[in-house]
């Protein structure tokens, strides 16, 4: 199951996300942080969310399995006037217990849906290069618009580059 968090939802899990961000990243996720990252450093993430939440200019899904949070994945909304058509798609994970599901790919459907019902019909996202994510994004009919060279660096200085992509939605 899928739903949208608000700020409260967010709080009120706020050890479960902090403990899968980590995860994500202890394991190589590329998500803007270096491993090992700090439980304080995860809580500070999400708790910086808090004010687009409430504002309507991101918005947090999580992914359920039996109750438990096992993913998440969130839309950023564009917010200049020239722009209102536009969202783009960050932070999306998945618990590695849960990995191999469906569940990402299911949480970009839902992003997908909650793009359209916010008059959004341009996606964004980008993911590291030969990452698995570029691979399902592609799968789920992103395309590929161009490569930033050395875009991320890693811990130890080396540099990832990054793909971008986009989809267009249809809104009705």
């Amino acid at each position: 199951m899928i739903k949208t968090l608000s700020p409260r939802e967010l709080e009120a899990a706020l050890p479960t996300f902090i403990e899968l961000l980590q995860e994500t990243i202890n394991e190589g996720g590329a998500l803007g942080f270096h491993a090992p990252l700090a439980a304080e450093d995860a809580r500070e993430y999400w708790r910086a969310l808090r004010s687009e939440l409430e504002s309507g200019s991101r918005v947090l899904l999580a992914a359920t399995e039996n109750g438990q949070i096992v993913g998440s994945g969130q839309l950023a909304l564009a917010r200049w006037q020239n722009a209102t058509h536009r969202a783009t798609i960050e932070k999306l994970f998945v618990s590695a217990a849960m990995r191999g599901r469906g569940i990402a790919k299911a949480l970009i459907h839902a992003l997908q849906d909650a793009a359209r019902l916010r008059g959004r019909s341009l996606l964004l996202i980008n993911a590291r290069r030969a990452a698995p994510a570029e691979q399902l994004y592609k799968r789920l009919g992103y395309r590929e618009f161009g490569v930033i060279p050395g875009y991320a660096r890693g811990p130890n200085g080396e540099r990832y580059d990054s793909v971008c992509m986009y989809r267009e939605l249809p809104l009705s």
